[in-house]
């Protein structure tokens, strides 16, 4: 059983190697000019909504592009196969499943290159026309997640069918270019994330309280502020049409304080503050494009599981992720969740950690992909609010009556 067991792990294993394969070829393809010229056809093929320009210049990429990457994939399959033969490998014949595996994606492409019918139907899902059913997806590749390969930034998102290659390189989440507004901008957290997103290429913008535009450490020239109130985000409905992400990084600590418009002045800032400019937002996704590169991050804290010892900063900002984990079972864009411990903050005097050095780890664990950031010295945290985050949304899914996605 053993044996028959670790066979059955090393051909998948064999299959992970091809894909591997597959997505550092398409790598090299972007860096090397001899393989771009070859590459490149790929991407003269789609307009934006995935429709060809042409039948004869689709079945040519084909030839020049994924021909030559599947007999890639082909040499380098062998590999696991003739280990397993020099080895002599328990149950061996099973290694040879990353090159039956990669025979498909060869007939595949002889297939779509010589126009046979329903040929691409059937083998390019990828690349399907049509409107988006689902978000880019997280750990597969799908079509909204490839279409921003195309679309969005051709120096990101390479993986063909599994997105960890992606995540490893930080690639799995274009910032380039892109129109981030951060709320609580005047504060510590919101002027780190301001200063790591802008450096990293994007158009950032600051959404703040006060009155004063938003400088960053070392310039001068100060950032487009928008100035508005808690209790008036529908005033940046307009606003929010032309942001890509949508940051919402605001709250506040009334630490003891219980009394009553404590109580009133948490959750109107922690919860339902945060909550409506989501659903602004949220409104906002309507075009494939909108499925495909708009997302809303939000800092809930990790007194989502773990005791802030400040009562009402708990209550609400648990309401808050509550809220989040319900919104996002259906969702028309990603929502990324933010889970901090205790930096060092006008909210938080006596925290531990370096606010630059938090926001540094949050942009960074973005560009992975990574649905639910966690930066902590807890580490409580990486066990509990995952386990929370599993149960809670479950528990959404099974009693929570949900409208048809959208298109």
């Amino acid at each position: 059983m053993n044996e028959w067991l670790l066979a059955i792990a090393a051909s998948m294993l064999s299959i992970l190697w091809v894909e591997l394969i597959r997505d550092i070829y398409h790598l090299l393809a972007h860096l090397w000019p001899p393989l771009y010229r070859l590459h490149v056809w790929h991407h003269r093929v789609f307009r934006r909504d995935l429709t060809p320009v042409s039948e004869e210049i689709y079945r040519q990429a084909h030839w020049y592009n994924d021909l030559p990457e599947a007999l890639v994939m082909l040499s380098f399959s062998l590999l696991p196969g003739l280990l397993a033969w020099i080895w002599a490998f328990p149950h061996g014949g099973l290694v040879w499943l990353g090159t039956v595996y990669t025979l498909g994606f060869l007939l595949s492409a002889i297939a779509r290159g010589s126009g046979l019918a329903y040929a691409d139907e059937l083998t390019d899902l990828t690349h399907r026309p049509g409107p988006f059913k689902e978000i880019p997806a997280h750990w597969f590749v799908n079509r909204t997640y490839h279409w921003r390969h195309h679309f969005d930034d051709q120096q990101a998102y390479y993986c063909g069918t599994f997105t960890f290659v992606d995540q490893i390189m930080g690639t799995a989440l274009s910032l380039k270019g892109k129109r981030i507004a951060v709320t609580g901008a005047s504060g510590t957290m919101g002027r780190a994330l301001l200063t790591h997103l802008k450096a990293r290429g994007a158009k950032v913008i600051a959404l703040t309280s006060r009155p004063e535009a938003v400088i960053l450490d070392g310039e001068t020239t100060p950032l487009k502020t928008l100035t508005w109130q808690v209790g008036e985000e529908a005033a940046l409905a307009e606003e929010l049409e032309k942001i890509d992400i949508l940051i919402l990084n605001h709250g506040v600590n009334v630490h003891g304080n219980c009394q009553e418009n404590a109580i009133a002045q948490s959750y109107e800032i922690n919860t339902f503050s945060s909550w409506r400019l989501l659903e602004l937002f949220l409104k906002t996704v309507r075009t494939n494009d909108h499925i495909a590169t708009k997302e809303i991050w939000v800092n809930t804290s990790e007194a989502e599981v773990n005791p802030a010892f400040s009562p009402l900063y708990e209550l609400s900002k648990r309401t808050l992720g509550d809220l989040v984990t319900l919104r996002r079972l259906d969702a028309p864009c990603i929502i990324r969740k933010i889970i901090l411990g205790p930096f060092k903050s006008n909210l938080n005097p006596i925290g531990v950690m370096s606010a630059d050095w938090v926001a540094r780890q949050v942009v960074k664990q973005a560009q992975r992909d990574t649905r639910n950031i966690i930066v902590t010295i807890n580490p409580i945290t990486y066990l509990a609010f995952p386990l929370k985050e599993f149960f809670v949304s479950s528990y959404f899914k099974l009693f929570t009556q949900r409208p048809p996605s959208p298109q």
